[in-house]
């Protein structure tokens, strides 16, 4: 898959309130890290390889697992007072 590597911007900031940060350890980072559905590794060459899940472990669809836990949440409207 062709990569857009010249004409790309990307940000970086800290995320300094402890709960936020948590919950992106947490419920992104954590969650993406044990996908055992749609996880792939990327080969020296380029290429990538599925990664297969041990027989025991129960399948986890990152994607799935996001949609379902956040659309279940309510949505908090960021305040506009300082």
């Amino acid at each position: 898959m062709p990569r857009n590597l010249d004409r790309r911007v990307e940000v970086l900031f800290p995320v300094e309130p402890r709960p936020l940060r948590d919950t992106i350890l947490r419920d992104i980072l954590q969650v993406h890290l044990h996908d055992t559905i749609q996880a792939r590794r990327l080969q020296p060459d380029g290429s990538y390889e599925r990664l297969s899940a041990p027989p025991d472990d129960i399948p986890l669809s990152s994607q799935t697992w996001l949609l379902q836990h956040w659309s279940s949440r309510p949505v908090v409207e960021p305040s506009t007072e300082m």
